[in-house]
């Protein structure tokens, strides 16, 4: 075993032995945010369900592939491979449906050509936006979502042509 290992029990120990010298009864929080957080999961779980079904119908129908073709020499432009194109459409929406992506780009490109580290870094530096957001706002109750969809999908863009371009230099 590597030190790595005894890190996360370490800071809980310390946790729990801060918070007994403090008189707080951490473990009572503890089990209180236990009972939350099934709550939390049983009114987050309708919107993940929708977004996991819309991902897959879309992937299925075709539209996917279709979109991407569309969508591939405006992502060429910007310095993106057009073989990319789907990845980046999937990424916000499926984080499994994105690795399952990027093996399939492994398997043709290899992992360490020019888009197979593309597609690595592109997977590091963006989020499964839809996902993040049915969470978080679900939980939170929170409905107007004006600004900040927009905002997120503008950075998983901005992210994948900026990885690209830093794949391209080094």
């Amino acid at each position: 075993m590597s030190l790595t290992d005894y890190i996360i029990p370490a800071v809980f120990l310390i946790i729990f032995i801060f918070a007994t010298f403090r008189n707080i009864p951490a473990y009572d929080y503890f089990v209180a945010g236990a009972k939350n957080a099934v709550n939390v999961g049983v009114n987050v779980f309708p919107y993940l369900a929708a977004t996991l079904i819309a991902v897959q119908l879309f992937r299925i129908s075709g539209a996917a592939g279709g979109l991407a073709k569309i969508l591939s020499p405006g992502f060429k432009f910007l310095g993106i491979p057009a073989e990319l194109a789907e990845l980046i459409l999937l990424r916000p929406f499926t984080g499994s449906g994105s690795i399952a992506l990027v093996n399939d780009i492994y398997g043709k490109y290899g992992a360490d050509g020019y888009i197979g580290r593309c597609a690595s870094v592109v997977m590091a530096s963006s989020e499964t936006v839809f996902y993040t957001a049915s969470v978080y706002f679900a939980s939170g109750n929170i409905k107007k979502l004006r600004y900040a969809l927009p905002a997120a999908l503008l950075v998983c863009v901005i992210s994948a042509i900026l990885s690209c371009w830093v794949c391209k230099v080094l």
